[in-house]
């Protein structure tokens, strides 16, 4: 389960991110590409953009749940 207090800096500030439990696989750039990116050089992906409408948030969800090492998160704010 992701945790809040060890999530990454370059995530956008809101209800969605990604902790330091990221194993860089890249499963949530696919599913949710308007959402999510990867950091090359430290190897992990982040939450750039909060999802903007109904279709977007069941992407970040669906990433969320398929999550190999349970590294994203929903505060739910």
């Amino acid at each position: 389960m992701a945790e809040i207090n060890d999530k990454l800096p370059e995530n956008t500030e809101g209800r969605f991110y990604v902790d330091e439990q990221c194993i860089d696989c890249c499963l949530c750039i696919e599913t949710a590409p308007k959402n999510f990116a990867h950091v090359e050089e430290s190897g992990y992906a982040y939450l750039c953009r909060q999802p903007q409408n109904e279709e977007e948030e069941e992407c970040c969800k669906e990433a969320m749940e398929s999550c190999p090492s349970n590294a994203i998160g929903d505060d739910g704010e």
